[in-house]
């Protein structure tokens, strides 16, 4: 069985149920929304904490609420959404084949948009040694237990990273009645916002450990406690708990695109895409977590409404035309996104660049270099920090040369 579609939308997340809410009033019954799991709305449905909705809504609410409310509107707006159906790849065609409780099928598209997400590299990717007991759990996992299956924690956790997920895992541990006893982190303070730090650590009374690894788990049948490093003096602890949470160091889930043969950008590992959200394959776009791991729900979202109008364009037969300039990220960054440029195309979602800081920097200046030569400079009043987007003002690209090859983008020393 075949199912035709103007618009196929793979992921119900913020991203790809904004994507959905903006899209369809413009292809009446041409939006498609697919997702693996039991109800739309992405990771926020298990987040019960508040603070979703800032930037795109312009409210404070909780995880599930926001969920709700995105799928609200994209349904009212007219996007059918399906779930339990889970995307396993492509067809030689190019329709996507999906998998369900009603059996398999394929849904042939005029347009894709990947806005799968990402995910956070659980104990087993780290490379952590150790015995293998239970009670070791990802941000998510622990989420997904407590929220949707009400399955109560134990007493005493530690949280390996200091993130804005990671203050989200110490919420989750509280509302399951387990302390946390220790939050480690490799850098010299937790890399969350300082308000969420110190509201964390007067209020919810988290000992953050900077500088220091969790390099071993301890424990037969349930975790005993975790042995931490001190990455200054190389002295070791051994820290009594039943409960550790692995969070941050965030992965693409980009396993549909890798299959579908589209460019992954080395540093992100997701789609490499330009300031339209376009991949090298044509009429596939990528939103969202998926190509820059990992901002905030809200801004996921924004990378929704932003993709709207490009695909619009796609449907009406509109290209770009213009050789892309690679973009890439200096020592001074783990990545940047968009990966790739156009000169005189649009600017990216919200006017940034995106990247993801490897020091930290109280007023940055950061410099784009093309060719050898410096081709814009900016200075913000805000810091750069590892463990958080950093949101580069788009003039720092002004004067990209078409022809000048890759553009570099570090911060001045």
């Amino acid at each position: 069985m075949i199912t035709k579609t103007k618009v196929a939308i793979v992921g119900a997340g913020p991203s790809g149920l904004r994507a959905a809410a903006e899209l369809a009033p413009a292809l009446k019954g041409g939006v498609l929304v697919l997702d693996r799991e039991a109800a739309p709305g992405g990771i926020p449905r298990h987040c019960h904490h508040p603070g979703y909705g800032i930037r795109d809504l312009h409210r404070f609410m909780t995880g599930p609420k926001y969920a709700r409310l995105l799928s609200d509107r994209a349904r009212q707006a007219g996007a059918d959404i399906v779930t339990h159906a889970m995307v396993t790849g492509w067809t030689g065609a190019g329709a996507l084949c999906v998998t369900s409780p009603e059996g398999r099928y394929e849904v042939a598209a005029d347009a894709v948009i990947l806005a799968t997400g990402a995910r956070e590299r659980p104990r087993s990717a780290r490379r952590i040694p150790g015995d293998r007991p239970a009670g070791v759990y990802t941000t998510g996992q622990l989420q997904n237990l407590v929220y949707l299956h009400h399955r109560p924690e134990r007493s005493r956790a530690v949280i390996v990273g200091g993130e804005l997920v990671s203050w989200s895992a110490v919420l989750t541990l509280r509302h399951a009645g387990c302390r946390p006893v220790l939050m480690t982190t490799q850098y010299a303070a937790s890399e969350a916002y300082r308000l969420f730090t110190v509201a964390g650590g007067i209020g919810l009374r988290v000992p953050v450990a900077p500088r220091t690894k969790v390099v071993r788990v301890i424990g037969h049948g349930r975790v005993t406690g975790v042995e931490v490093e001190d990455l200054q003096t190389g002295q070791r602890r051994v820290v009594e708990c039943d409960t550790v949470v692995f969070t941050g160091d965030w992965i693409p889930d980009h396993e549909l695109a890798r299959s579908a043969g589209i460019a992954l950008d080395p540093a992100t590992l997701g789609p490499s895409v330009d300031t339209r959200l376009r991949t090298d394959r044509d009429g596939v776009f990528a939103i969202g977590n998926l190509v820059h791991p990992v901002d905030t729900a809200d801004c996921a979202a924004l990378d929704g409404a932003h993709v709207a109008e490009p695909v619009l364009g796609y449907l009406r037969g509109e290209r770009t035309s213009g050789t892309p300039v690679p973009l890439v990220a200096g020592d001074a960054f783990a990545w940047v996104s968009p990966t790739r440029c156009v000169p005189g195309d649009v600017a990216p979602a919200r006017g940034f660049v995106l990247a993801w800081p490897t020091e930290v920097r109280k007023r940055p200046t950061i410099v784009a270099r093309q060719g050898g030569s410096e081709i814009g400079r900016v200075t913000t009043s805000y810091p750069v920090a590892p463990g958080r987007v950093y949101r580069i003002p788009w003039t720092l690209l002004a004067a990209v040369n078409p022809a000048g090859g890759t553009v570099t983008i570090d911060l001045v020393r």
